[in-house]
């Protein structure tokens, strides 16, 4: 008897605990076929031969794993956690992405009506100030982020200490910081100011590295009817300070289960590869359901010709 009062009683603490907490297993499964001259971030993806692809420059996405949770402390205050591995759907192989087994994402955050404050591995303000307004939600061909590699910064931050402001409107603003032990003697600082609000959409984003000049963007997006259109300008600098700046134009038209986008960018400066580009992408995507769909993609990216078409899953 004793023994089942002790059982129920763990059992109702244990119930307990989890009303007051959550967690969550997510992920993505993105597969296709398609050739890629340059850039593939799985470089056996990248043989200019026509080939199965995943984790490539030419997929929507990288195929995922993640688990994320949440506690309610009480007093509004809550605190969380994010770790996501990527695959490599060829052999099965883990894609860090540019980290570890959970190179996607390995933070710890609190929250509350004041923000968030997130430490950790996570995609970073300049990322966001960019997928504000991006046309294809940031996919892996992406010609404003393969042009620009995301203001320079990349799109995401080891070792980063982060605060994100609460929601005021539409507008959010959000700052990171890496230490300069954390970084090889170089400290970084990152941030962004978005605005959303009806058919606006804004971002403004900068980040700078120690002994690399400052990078910026700034973009917008407009949706009318059935149709979006963006435009940006990007002033960015690799590791060597090398400059490359210009700016983006595009638009996408959906028609009900189908999405078509269209996007440019044309360099006014590019010490990069010492010779302007003007770069294109066109992407078809329909939905088969909410969390499924279909998509083809060109990319002229640097005077390479790359094509991909490929399933998305979300779960």
């Amino acid at each position: 008897m004793k023994k089942s009062l002790i059982a129920l009683a763990v059992l109702g603490a244990s119930s307990f605990a989890m009303a007051q907490s959550s967690v969550t297993l997510y992920g993505v499964a993105d597969a296709g076929i398609g050739k890629i001259k340059t850039g593939a971030p799985a470089g056996n993806d990248a043989s200019n031969s026509t080939q199965f692809l995943s984790g490539s420059l030419m997929n929507n996405g990288n195929s995922r794993l993640g688990v994320r949770g949440v506690e309610d402390l009480g007093g509004g205050l809550k605190a969380g956690f994010n770790f996501e591995t990527g695959l490599d759907l060829d052999q099965g192989d883990a894609l860090g992405s540019g980290g570890g087994f959970w190179g996607r994402a390995a933070n710890l955050w609190l929250g509350g009506n004041w923000g968030t404050f997130k430490m950790g591995r996570s995609l970073n303000p300049t990322f966001y100030g960019i997928a504000a307004w991006e046309l294809t939600g940031a996919a892996n061909y992406s010609v404003v982020g393969n042009t620009y590699n995301f203001a320079g910064g990349g799109p995401r931050n080891n070792s980063q200490f982060s605060y994100k402001t609460p929601d005021m409107g539409g507008l959010s603003a959000e700052v990171g910081y890496v230490l300069k032990a954390d970084n090889a003697g170089r400290a970084k600082w990152d941030l962004n100011v978005l605005y959303a609000n009806g058919p606006i959409g804004l971002g403004f984003a900068a980040n700078k590295t120690k002994d690399i000049k400052t990078n910026y963007v700034l973009g917008g997006k407009y949706n009318f009817s059935n149709f979006v259109l963006a435009a940006s300008y990007t002033n960015a600098y690799n590791a060597a300070n090398a400059q490359r700046r210009g700016f983006s134009l595009g638009g996408t038209a959906n028609f009900g289960a189908m999405a078509l986008t269209l996007d440019l960018t044309r360099d006014t400066k590019n010490d990069w590869t010492g010779k302007k580009y003007t770069n294109g992408l066109v992407e078809a995507k329909y939905a088969l359901s909410k969390r499924t769909f279909v998509y083809g993609a060109y990319l002229r990216l640097d005077g390479n010709n790359n094509y991909g078409i490929g399933v998305r899953h979300n779960f």
